[in-house]
């Protein structure tokens, strides 16, 4: 069954992980009904400063801006199945937990938690103060997955590429996302 998702880009350092998102997605362009994609004004900058790319570079998906409340998934009503924040501010994860959806991201990931689906925010600050742990919590009892952008090495990352995929892999599989990817205990790659 193919999924509508939502993609969300703050301004957390990390705009690799974005990066290698899309270009994993239009691998998955048969099992996307539809994707729409929104960036923080920050996102923006963050993802010229460290990839010296903008955001249509990055994504052919259709792109909203962070003030278009009229996009589809600004509702619960356009049925949107998932929706990955990545990366994600821990800014971001406050306004989320607390309700203060004020731009479309926000908003965007508001109508996830209220109609009981899926949100995954891949976080990339660190280390967490008892703040962030906190909204971490709240975020968790309303149904988010918090999904730290850790690179796992078991299966021997051979570049910064492969090792962003670790992260990538997982998010993805967190969404629902059938696709290969290194397993534990499967032949070695």
């Amino acid at each position: 069954m193919k999924k509508k998702i939502v993609i969300g880009v703050t301004g957390a350092s990390g705009s690799i992980y974005a990066l290698k998102l899309f270009e994993k997605l239009d691998t998955l362009q048969d099992s996307i009904a539809a994707c729409g994609v929104v960036f923080s004004s920050s996102a923006e900058t963050v993802l010229e400063y460290e990839l010296q790319k903008k955001k249509h570079d990055i994504t052919a998906f259709p792109i909203y801006e962070n003030t278009d409340f009229f996009a589809p998934f600004a509702s619960g009503s356009a049925n949107y199945d998932t929706m990955i924040v990545c990366p994600c501010t821990m800014g971001t994860v406050g306004r989320i937990a607390h309700g203060f959806a004020n731009d479309l991201l926000t908003r965007a990931a508001d109508v996830m938690l209220k109609e009981k689906k899926q949100l995954v925010l891949v976080v990339r600050e660190m280390p967490y103060n008892l703040i962030h742990i906190e909204n971490f919590k709240l975020l968790i009892s309303a149904g988010a997955i918090i999904c730290p952008a850790s690179p796992s090495f078991y299966s021997k990352p051979q570049s910064i590429d492969a090792l962003v995929e670790t992260v990538i892999n997982k998010v993805l599989h967190l969404a629902g996302f059938s696709h290969k990817s290194y397993e534990w205990g499967a032949e070695e790659p």
